[in-house]
């Protein structure tokens, strides 16, 4: 009888002490960018900048390759990996940053 009252007890008291879900980190999720696109996304070579990158045009760009409907030879294949809270806190940092 004891065990039936304590399981929804302590569910109850675990569910409570479950941390919330974390809201993505732009700037830790920017350092997986960093090796095409540079610290911070400042650019290399031929790979884009993405410092100052409009936050709209951001989202439309990824969706893009996400969609494979832009040209890429490996971006099309990352996007698919992020959620869609991951890219927007992609696109606040990079469009926050000059």
């Amino acid at each position: 009888m004891r065990t039936r009252l304590l399981l929804p007890t302590t569910l109850a008291l675990a569910m409570a002490a479950w941390p919330a879900v974390a809201q993505p980190d732009g700037p830790m999720l920017a350092e997986a960018c960093a090796g095409c696109h540079g610290q911070a996304g400042a650019g290399q070579g031929a790979i884009s900048d993405l410092r100052g990158y409009d936050r709209d045009a951001f989202l439309l760009v990824w969706a893009e390759f996400a969609a494979d409907e832009r040209p890429a030879t490996i971006m099309n294949r990352i996007a698919r990996g992020y959620t869609e809270a991951d890219v927007e806190a992609l696109a606040d940092f990079f469009s926050s940053l000059e």
